[in-house]
């Protein structure tokens, strides 16, 4: 009798890891990757390849802009290119000069000397109130050029 219970309890276990087995590479072969594609052969290393494009024409190469070194730094500004700089886009683009803006010579600069300095020079600029700069109003607001020392003549 316990031979007899020992066989069916083996043979319960037997087909339980069969069909956990069976039902595993069913997932597998389910989501399995397609088959391998034959590989072309290698092309011989003495011949060139061939390019011929036919009548295909790629795009054209960029144009040189007509704009002044001016009219760039002004576009630069000019996020919306409405042609005029409102105080926010001014404002937009001074974060990289922010050394420059520090008044009290800490060398910490808070946002607010660095929009009051902004401010005043946008306010500089607008020669006519109107809270906004045309580009002649802008070309104002223009860096000076830096001198150069001249070089030692020793």
């Amino acid at each position: 009798m316990r031979e007899a219970v020992v066989g069916v309890l083996g043979g319960l276990a037997l087909a339980g890891v069969g069909v956990f087995w069976w039902q595993g590479r069913a997932a597998v072969e389910d989501n399995a990757p397609p088959p391998p594609v034959p590989e072309a052969p290698a092309p011989d290393p003495a011949t060139l390849p061939l390019a011929d494009p036919g009548n295909l024409q790629g795009p054209a190469p960029p144009e040189q802009t007509d704009l002044s070194r001016e009219e760039l730094r002004f576009f630069r500004y000019d996020r919306n290119r409405d042609r005029l700089i409102t105080r926010n886009e001014m404002l937009s683009t001074r974060s990289d000069a922010f050394r420059d803006l520090d008044v009290d010579g800490n060398n910490l600069l808070t946002f607010e000397e660095w929009a009051v300095t902004t401010v005043d020079r946008f306010v500089g600029a607008d020669a006519d109130g109107n809270g906004r700069l045309t580009p002649r109003e802008f070309a104002t607001t223009a860096p000076k050029p830096a001198t150069k020392k001249p070089a030692c003549k020793c």
